[in-house]
């Protein structure tokens, strides 16, 4: 296709006004005038001819540059493709008529390839919503990825464009999440105080009564309770445009991934830690938890099952607390996967929970699709369950639900994960004790069993994790009374004349004594709270304190034997 390149000046005739046109004398310095470029473009679809034109260059070479720039990008479709001409002809139409910049041909080639239209300039906002429509994989987590993309990145970067998209962009979109933390806090913070000051105010008289009124039409007025977007939760949002952004590359839309190069705050785990007394007291005073996970002890867990013994749930709560199922493994257990004559259970499918939507799915990870060992007591809570739900069935007739599931709903059907969650709160809170999660009962699961003696490894397998170091950073917190032991049987490696406590008693002379580092045998070995606590048949020892005889001679140095 013709194009060309000329030059022109704006000189006009002093006399009648008319532009010299190329008569201008001074036409002879190159520095003179500027230079347009002129391209044929494929024809329209009824053969009327287009072109494109661009004036104003102060150089040939410059103009030149342009001209084959646009010659590049017009054949970059083949000579039979009518379709990829015309979509050139229309995009260099548009950009002559917006007076833009030539667009690359790189990504022009590569959009032209990939059938997208050359016209539109894709913003983030356009592929997120390109890429989650062909996401496959997890329902839960295709919900992970759409929450993200629409809470926060289409709000805040999803007018950007694509192809112009930098980690600057990224940086201050982060910084304004911290910064909405401030305002969600403070917002939180006031309405908390006015529902305490409301608390406050007497019910009966008219001026209680008017006071009451206003504080409430207040509190209407304030922004509701919202979540904190922790570091966690960041993570998990740059985690979703990473990979959006990854799905971009591979189809050839950018070359550069600015959500790889964005520096964050790790979101760490939080780290379990055991309901002791003095934590307690703690939470009793002030309300706060030490901690996001907390584990109850042994004695904890024991009155729970104790109070629980006669609920419908008894089973399933005694199932999670001794071999750590999850949630939604507990609720979506089989009985075609529960031999009981043989004591295993192989975790096969679980519920999963997606807004208030139930659904069935495979386990969260491949090392989740596990088998494990159940001990004699568990066995026997099951087998009183299904005897139960036997019964359950025959009284239910033919409006019985056949699920097949070892714990459902009084006629058969599912067990919503999350009303489990809510009984489990209700019964724990009737008798007094300290607040936990339900899935902190895998937590306190994983602590017994490594209490008793059990691997890291062991545990790994138990809980069905893929990494070790999940299992070691976040599930097994060392028992109070488990980490005495092991601080008594270091203390006994070091050969002592005497012993500290001896030689800070007055009038005990340089002569070796006997050292005596037994536990009492009144001492109770679970630091239970409160006067007066029964042993629990549900909490049984996995250690205990023996007595070492009277000697003056050296120890031996051999490691600590305990579990």
């Amino acid at each position: 296709m013709k194009g060309s390149t000329h030059r022109r000046c704006y000189c006009r005739d002093p006399k009648t006004g008319k532009p010299f046109g190329k008569k201008c004398s001074k036409l002879t310095s190159r520095k003179h005038g500027s230079y347009s470029i002129r391209q044929e473009l494929p024809p329209r679809e009824d053969g009327t001819r287009r072109s494109f034109s661009r004036a104003g260059y102060d150089s040939l070479k410059a103009a030149q540059a342009d001209l084959d720039h646009i010659r590049t990008l017009v054949g970059l479709p083949d000579a039979d493709d009518a379709d990829g001409l015309a979509q050139i002809a229309e995009l260099l139409e548009k950009v002559a008529d917006e007076k833009a910049p030539l667009p690359d041909i790189e990504s022009t080639r590569r959009r032209l390839s990939h059938g997208l239209d050359l016209t539109s300039r894709l913003t983030v906002g356009d592929w997120l919503d390109i890429w989650l429509a062909g996401k496959k994989g997890r329902q839960s987590a295709i919900g992970r990825d759409e929450s993200n993309i629409r809470v926060h990145l289409q709000p805040r970067i999803g007018h950007l464009r694509l192809d112009r998209l930098r980690v600057a962009h990224l940086s201050e979109m982060f910084e304004a999440i911290a910064e909405a933390n401030v305002e969600i806090a403070e917002g939180n913070a006031a309405r908390r105080k006015a529902f305490e000051d409301l608390a406050q105010i007497p019910w009966k008289g008219h001026e209680p009564r008017a006071r009451r009124k206003a504080m409430k039409a207040a509190i209407a007025e304030m922004d509701p309770y919202r979540r904190i977007v922790g570091p966690a939760t960041r993570q998990r949002v740059r985690s979703t445009l990473r990979a959006a952004l990854n799905a971009a590359i591979a189809q050839q839309l950018i070359t550069f991934n600015p959500a790889s190069h964005v520096e964050l705050e790790a979101g760490r785990r939080p780290k379990a830690l055991v309901w002791t007394e003095e934590r307690i007291l703690h939470w009793k005073r002030t309300g706060e938890k030490p901690s996001p996970v907390m584990v109850w002890t042994p004695e904890h867990t024991g009155r729970f099952l104790d109070h629980v013994a006669e609920d419908r749930l008894y089973a399933l709560f005694h199932l999670v607390a001794f071999r750590g199922l999850r949630r939604g493994e507990a609720c979506g257990q089989r009985w075609t996967d529960t031999n009981l004559s043989a004591g295993l259970l192989t975790v096969a499918k679980q519920l999963v929970v997606n807004g208030w939507e139930v659904y069935e799915d495979d386990p969260k990870t491949d090392a989740g699709a596990r088998t494990i060992a159940l001990d004699s007591d568990t066995v026997q809570a099951l087998k009183q369950h299904r005897a139960q739900q036997d019964k359950d069935r025959e009284e239910w007739g033919s409006a019985w639900a056949e699920t097949g599931r070892v714990f459902t709903r009084e006629n058969g059907e599912l067990l919503h994960p999350a009303n489990v969650t809510r009984r489990f709160i209700e019964l724990y809170e009737e008798i007094g004790l300290p607040p936990i999660r339900l899935h902190d009962l895998r937590h306190g699961a994983a602590t017994l069993a490594h209490a008793a003696g059990a691997g890291l490894k062991d545990i790994q397998e138990m809980l069905g994790h893929s990494s070790i170091t999940i299992t070691s950073d976040t599930y097994t917190s060392l028992l109070p009374e488990a980490d005495l032991a092991i601080a008594e049987a270091a203390a006994r490696l070091v050969p002592r004349a005497r012993t500290t406590a001896e030689a800070a008693r007055p009038g005990v002379g340089a002569e070796p004594a006997e050292a005596d580092v037994s536990v009492p045998d009144d001492a109770d070995p679970w630091g239970r709270i409160g006067e007066g606590a029964s042993p629990s048949a549900h909490a049984p020892l996995t250690h205990r304190s023996r007595k070492r005889p009277r000697t003056t001679s050296p120890r031996p140095n051999r490691a600590p034997s305990w579990g």
